[in-house]
Formats: C-alpha cells, structure tokens, sequence
C-alpha cells in the first residue's frame, strides 16, 4: 500500500541548495554541458560539501524519528537538472550523509516545473531565481529561494521554526494591490467593508495547514512551530 502524501509533507529541495555546487555551477557557465560532465565523471568518488539548506532538511527529516517508521511526516525529494549519470556524486553524497531520501528527480537539463505535481511537492526549495519563478507562475506549490546564511550562523538542527508573512503569502494580495495601486484611504475603506468575508489563499496557504497537520502528529517538546 502507498504514502498518502496528503498527510505528509513533501519537500523538494534542488540539489544546489542542499549540496554546495557553485564550482560546478561556474563550470557549466563557462564550459557548458560537455565540460561540466567531463568534470563530473572526472570527480565521480569526491563527496559533495553541506549547502545551505542542508541544515533545514537535515531538521526536518529528524521529525519523522518522533513518529511511527511507516507512516512517516516528512518527505524529500532530490530535484536536479543533471543527467542521472552525472547526478552520481549527488546520490554517493545522499546516502554518505545518511539522508533517507525515498525519490529524486533528475530532469537532465529539462525544466523542474512539470516534476512538483507528479511528485506532490508541497515547497519547493532553491537558489535559482528563474526555477522558483517558472514553478511559482506554473503550480500552486509554495516556492521558496534559499539565500546562503549570514557568517558565523550557527543552525538549529532539533528544532524547525517556519515564519510566514501574512500579506501575499499565507493570504491573498488583493487588499495589498489595493493600497499600492490606490492609496491608504482606499485600502482602509476596502477593510471596512470586508471586515466579515474571510481572506482568501494566498501561495503558502495550505503549506501553513499541512504543516499545522504534521505538528498535531509530534510530541510537544518536538513540534513543529510554523508562526
């Protein structure tokens, strides 16, 4: 019998962020497809260094030992534009690291947009800005850009806190639009009137209640605290 990934949260995280990749990034800038797979092949055994959202995954993937083993919370899925033969030294690194990772997506070069439904991504992490907006303009998945860390940062591995900002993201934007298109006094009247409808969804809506459905999972000295 199958995952309902309904009661699990899906996370896709492409392999530059999980991973540190910028050589490779600056190979394949300057010796395109051909050079960055002979560089590839060529470091085919060299383990791959923690990138910035290691520490995030690595978090919340230690939820699931709080949970019973066959019905996990979490998953991740590896998403990356290599080749599955050049994505070898992503996978050593994986397993090196210990990281049950379950499924991965390697488009070769093909765009990661089409692989968020059929993998029920519910957040897609990157640090490229051209993925994370094809996927925003093409899915309802909440996406997000991974910026490196401030120097000397020091992450918290036991714990996962998440923040969302209310305007444009968990709600939708309309009352937003409204005052940078209009002005204070139009926004203020537009509230008034519709202080009794609800707001509508915004892009992290249901990634706030998916989350808000993991957390009743977890004991209370673990849980997950979206705020």
């Amino acid at each position: 019998m199958g995952l309902d990934f309904s009661k699990i949260l899906v996370v896709g995280v492409s392999s530059r962020a999980l991973f540190n990749l910028e050589e490779e990034e600056r190979i394949f800038k300057e010796k395109n497809v051909r050079g960055f797979r002979e560089y590839q092949f060529a470091n085919e055994d060299k383990l791959l260094e923690k990138g910035t959202a290691f520490p995030l995954i690595e978090a919340l993937l230690k939820l699931n030992k709080h949970v019973d083993a066959k019905s996990p919370i979490v998953e991740v899925v590896i998403m990356s534009k290599n080749s599955p033969e050049t994505g070898l030294r992503i996978l050593k690194s994986i397993e090196h690291y210990g990281l049950p990772f379950t499924r991965w997506a390697f488009s070769a070069g093909e765009p990661l947009a089409p692989f968020i439904k059929a993998f029920n991504i519910d957040l897609f992490l990157s640090k490229d800005e051209k993925d994370v907006q094809k996927i925003i303009d093409s899915s309802s998945c909440a996406t997000a850009l991974v910026y490196d860390p401030p120097e000397h940062f020091t992450p918290e591995t036991d714990r996962v806190k998440f923040t969302f900002d209310a305007d444009a993201v968990v709600f939708s934007e309309e009352s937003e639009i409204i005052y940078k298109t209009q002005n204070i006094e139009a926004f203020h009247q537009h509230e008034k009137e519709k202080e009794n409808v609800p707001l509508n969804d915004g892009p992290f809506a249901a990634l706030l209640r998916k989350l808000s459905d993991i957390q009743d999972q977890l004991p209370v000295e673990k849980e997950l605290s979206p705020s």
